[in-house]
This record gives C-alpha cells, structure tokens and sequence, in this order.
C-alpha cells in the first residue's frame, strides 16, 4: 500500500471516535469504520481491512469493558465464560476471513442487520428489565453457544458484531439492555483479540492507519461507555434502532446502486 494522505487519515481518525462511541453504547462500531477502511483505504486486500478494523477496535472495546465493568458489575460467571468460546471462534473464523470476497459482506450483514432491527422494534418491551429465560447450566450454555457463534462471525467478517451480541443477550437469554451491552463488550473484546490472534502474525495490519484509530477509538469508547451508562437501557435501546436502522439504509442503499 502507497502512504495515506492526512486528510483521509483525519477523516478515518474520526471515523474510529463514532466507531469507538457506537460500539460502547449498543455495538456496531464495526459499520462505521470498516466502510471507512474501505474508502480511505482503496488499494487493501480484504485482509489488511479486517486486520487494520480488528486492531484499532481492540482499544475501543478493551475501554469500554472496564468501564462498564466498574459501573454496571456484570455477572463474570456467564460473561467469562462466553468470551473465552467466543475468543476460540473468532480465531476459526479469520482463517475463513481471510478467504472471503468482499461482495460477500454487505447482504449477511444487511439480513441479519433487518431481522435484528424487526424483532427489537416488534418487541419493544424486550430489554427493559432483566427477565432471565433459563437458569444455571443452561444459561451458560446458551451464553456460550451464542459467543462461538458470533465470534466465529465476527473473526471471519466483523461488521455488527457488538449489535448481533446486544440482541441475542437481550432477545435470547433475557437481560436488560445496558447489562446486556456490558457483557457484549467482555465477548467483544475477546473475539477482537481472538481475530488479531490469526491477522497480526500474518502481516495484514495497516499499522499507521490502526495505530491513529486505535486512538480515537479507545477515546470514542470510554466516551460512549460513560453516555450509555449514566442514560440507562431506554437510551441504549433507543440508539440501537436508530443505529440499526441507519445501517440498514446505508447498506441497502449501496446494493441497490442508490449512492
């Protein structure tokens, strides 16, 4: 890859702060900056966007974990555990990344974004209240099968990753939207280390590039984590449709040829 211009690094800079911001509130920072990646960075395999997206992530969503972490105290007991399976599925998943076309991305990413935003909306008392659906091993087992499912996606494409780990926590095992989000961020920062596990030996990070959103990231995340936190699930929940929404647009718009 040739040097970056400055004013496509400024604009990439900001892009990893929104990305950082999005992704601590309701996930989903992933579909902010890896169009970004994308434009700003034309000439880049597949592979040097994913691992460059990876690594400046990684600093965003290790912020915002603590944050959380001290503010909200989510159970580690189901949190731990999901994050280590889904740390081993993301590894799996960016050796299949490394082979994916990019046209592959936009339609996964855009069905899963419209059958996420469809039920949340459909169900608008979902993620109000922490109302657990099972209990004991099978709560872990549920939370541990959705992490290896997810990191194995999140390892191979990315995108979403933080939205997808919000829904199945609230939708499928029952938590409250902003406790929901703390445990997605542990998971999430484990499936980013995970996918940085197969990418960063491999040579595919764009290290000027990472090491600037990297930055902006992790500011963009401690700010989020702090917004999200003092506003509570209603606010939370109230992003995350707008969030989704936006994605759908954006998403659909490009296959359909509109911009």
């Amino acid at each position: 890859m040739g040097d970056i211009e400055p004013h496509v690094l400024a604009l990439l800079a900001l892009a990893g702060f929104l990305a950082g911001w999005v992704d601590a509130v309701v996930g989903g920072g992933g579909l902010v900056q890896l169009p970004a990646l994308l434009l700003g960075m034309p000439g880049a395999s597949p592979a040097q966007v994913l691992a460059t997206n990876k690594f400046s992530s990684v600093w965003g969503t290790a912020t915002a974990s603590v944050t959380y972490y001290r503010r909200v105290r989510p159970d580690l007991r189901t949190a731990l555990p999901m994050a280590a399976v889904a740390y081993v599925g993301a590894i799996g998943g960016a050796f299949i990344g490394l082979h994916i076309p990019k046209s592959l991305f936009n339609p996964v990413i855009l069905v899963m974004l419209v059958l996420v935003g469809a039920y949340t909306l459909l169900k608008p008392s979902v993620g109000e209240l922490t109302r657990l659906r099972f209990s004991g091993a099978r709560h872990t087992t549920a939370a541990v099968l959705t992490g290896f499912v997810i990191g194995v996606y999140d390892g191979a494409l990315g995108p979403g990753t933080g939205s997808f780990l919000v829904f199945a926590l609230v939708g499928l095992l029952g938590y409250a939207f902003l406790e929901a989000s703390a445990k997605a961020k542990i998971t999430n920062l484990a499936t980013n280390l995970g996918a940085l596990t197969v990418f960063a030996p491999g040579g595919h990070v764009v290290w000027v590039v990472g090491g600037v959103m990297a930055v902006t990231n992790l500011v963009g995340g401690w700010v989020g984590a702090r917004t999200a936190v003092a506003r509570g699930s209603r606010f939370v929940r109230t992003v995350f449709v707008v969030v989704v929404g936006a994605f759908v647009v954006r998403i659909g718009g490009d296959l359909a040829g509109l911009w």
